[in-house]
């Protein structure tokens, strides 16, 4: 079940929001797992044992990282063994699933699930955070339905407090539907619409669009990704906030960097702050020389790219980006290149679409074809010129659209008007508008729903 269809709108998530309105406060995290659970059951029950699984081993050994035997070297020594074991075991079993080829099928959210379970295991480990004594509030950190499938990825840290006491009312109900309506539209109105161009792309044969349309198509699959991942974000968050959490934000206008660099500071902030903390630092960071620091940023991308897919694309996906990072850290130390303002966004706006062709497109020989016509290189097979006009001329409004919605400009007009009348007015208009358009097209899962 995603959150943009009529099953979970009309039906889930009203239902939800009242059993767990009467259900009294002391109990609120048995309801909200409960509830999680179902969710998780009605997307797909074969791994709902796994998740369950997991979630019971990983909080009995969560229990065995305890102060007291810190303090002694050989309880140290213990508890190290116990860690190491635990991160290879939970990323033997994400690994498994990954890279069986699909023989065993993939776990919604296993990656991001994973990943949250391994911060609480080294946090305790480090003693940054407690040990959590209650199942119940672990299972609802690792299994909360806002964030359960997609992300973000949280620290424990970031809803301890809200798992112990949090406000449930009107006010953060109205709150959160507001954000979740703005996501909905994002990833309804925007990100599948922007979405029917990279189709019809996909259906011509990459041998069979223009130069043009090639950069075109590219362009509309980097704003469809985006949309829909930040679509997503922002769901998650207002239903986040429906519930009385404050989810952290994953996404920065990522579109206004100014370079590759800065892209990824504002893109998937949570999968970005995890490598950050749980990668890059331990292995040395900036700490230890230039020619270290690159080697150390090499990892991370190798692995974020790993951990994206197991199929070669998503690994020269990584290499790419880990290449033009390093490339950025020498040029940015030029006076003249940091000076520059407009050929930052142009670079950043050539980059990452050719970069999304290599994550999106798996198979190496039509990935060649496809960067082969974005460049020329690549000779044509019953080519339509006017292929790229007539796309501008079919979706050159939505790209506008799409152009300002990844400026500042839609949030600043949002936080004006999301408690004036007109603004209620709006934002009900988009989400009758967004069922509709559900109903009409049927539901599109979330792309990274499968990562």
């Amino acid at each position: 079940m995603v959150f943009s269809s009529v099953r979970f709108l009309l039906y889930f998530l009203p239902i939800f929001i009242i059993l767990y309105g009467i259900t009294p406060k002391s109990f609120r995290n048995v309801t909200l797992l409960a509830g999680s659970l179902v969710f998780y059951a009605l997307g797909d029950i074969r791994y709902l044992p796994l998740l369950l699984v997991s979630v019971a081993v990983n909080y009995f050994i969560g229990l065995q990282f305890t102060v007291q035997e810190r303090k002694s070297p050989k309880g140290k020594r213990k508890q190290k063994i116990i860690l190491v074991a635990a991160i290879t075991g939970n990323a033997a079993v994400l690994v498994l699933f990954k890279y069986a080829g699909g023989a065993l099928g993939f776990p919604l959210g296993i990656s991001f699930y994973t990943f949250q379970i391994i911060s609480y295991l080294v946090d305790v480990y480090r003693g940054d955070i407690h040990r959590e004594r209650s199942p119940i509030k672990f299972a609802d950190y690792v299994c909360m339905f806002p964030r359960l499938t997609s992300g973000p990825i949280m620290n424990y840290s970031d809803v301890s407090e809200e798992l112990k006491e949090r406000k449930f009312n009107l006010e953060g109900i109205q709150d959160g539907l507001k954000v979740f309506i703005m996501g909905l539209a994002s990833k309804v109105l925007l990100a599948d619409r922007i979405g029917f161009l990279w189709n019809e792309v996909q259906t011509a044969g990459f041998e069979s669009i223009s130069t043009p349309l090639a950069w075109i198509g590219a362009v509309a699959y980097s704003l469809k990704i985006y949309f829909d991942f930040y679509g997503y974000s922002l769901m998650a968050i207002g239903l986040g906030r429906m519930l009385g959490f404050k989810l952290p934000a994953n996404f920065e206008t990522p579109y206004m960097a100014r370079g590759v660099r800065d892209f990824y500071r504002r893109w998937h902030i949570t999968l970005g702050r995890w490598f950050r903390n749980y990668v890059y630092i331990p292995l040395g960071g900036n700490r230890a020389g230039e020619m270290r620091t690159i080697l150390n940023l090499l990892a991370v991308w190798i692995l974020t790219g790993l951990w994206h897919g197991g199929t070669v694309n998503f690994l020269i996906w990584g290499l790419m980006l880990w290449f033009f990072i390093v490339l950025e850290r020498f040029l940015t130390r030029i006076p003249l290149v940091r000076g520059m303002k407009v050929i930052p966004h142009l670079y950043l706006w050539t980059v990452i679409p050719i970069t999304w062709m290599c994550f999106e497109i798996v198979d190496l020989k039509e990935l060649g074809i496809y960067l082969g016509r974005m460049f020329g290189l690549v000779e044509g097979v019953s080519v339509f010129a006017g292929d790229w006009s007539s796309a501008l001329k079919n979706y050159g409004g939505l790209f506008i659209i799409c152009f300002l919605a990844c400026t500042p400009l839609v949030k600043m007009v949002y936080e004006k008007l999301k408690d004036h009348v007109v603004g209620l007015i709006c934002l009900g208009s988009l989400f009758w508008i967004c069922v509709w358009r559900i109903i009409v097209e049927g539901e599109n899962v979330f792309m990274y729903r499968g990562f």
